[in-house]
């Protein structure tokens, strides 16, 4: 019974083969033939050499050309972000002093504005103590001008009532109160 499906796996091949229009031949690509594996092996190694010399150089060639420009590609991002963080961190420096002397020249402009206030203070004191002795020495003035005015109107007074007395011939008591009368008023005027 085995023998019979052996044989019976063997005839379908067979049958299929003749289903496709070939003969009882084997197969050509199954078949081990010493001259085609030679033939093979020279034409695997031709194209080999050709694609080698033509192809597979360049193609290293182009694959070594396009590591090496990754490679300083990489190298100049490297170089840039080193760059960029330098020149970030001198940024950030600058700023810092920057606000610093910003900083510091609020505190000398305050310094110097408080000096100009206190200064223009002192000034103003100076000059209204500058007026107030002026204006006193001014009054002081009037008033020794004004005391001279009234003594040289009291002695014109005085004169005019000395020439009526003398006109009149007024008596001696008479000359005498008007002389007192005179002098108390000189005295108030003084004072």
């Amino acid at each position: 019974m085995e023998q019979h499906s052996g044989n019976h796996g063997a005839q379908v091949l067979h049958e299929t083969t003749e289903a496709h229009g070939t003969s009882d031949a084997p197969n050509p690509l199954v078949r081990l033939d010493p001259g085609l594996f030679i033939w093979t092996i020279i034409t695997f190694l031709i194209l080999f050499g050709v694609l080698a010399k033509f192809a597979w150089k360049p193609l290293l060639k182009a694959l070594e050309n396009r590591e090496n420009l990754i490679r300083s590609s990489l190298v100049d991002a490297e170089k840039a972000q080193k760059k960029l963080e330098k020149l970030s961190q001198e940024s950030d420096e600058q700023l810092a002093k920057t606000r610093a002397e910003s900083q510091s020249i609020l505190a000398e402009g305050k310094v110097a504005a408080e000096k100009v206030k206190e200064d223009t203070i002192r000034q103003a004191q100076e000059k209204a103590k500058g007026i107030i002795e002026s204006a006193e020495k001014q009054i002081q003035i009037e008033k020794e001008k004004a005391i001279t005015e009234i003594k040289s109107e009291v002695a014109n007074l005085a004169i005019q009532v000395a020439e009526k007395l003398i006109q009149k011939n007024l008596s001696k008591e008479d000359n005498q109160s008007l002389i007192d009368e005179s002098l108390q008023k000189i005295k108030g005027y003084e004072a």
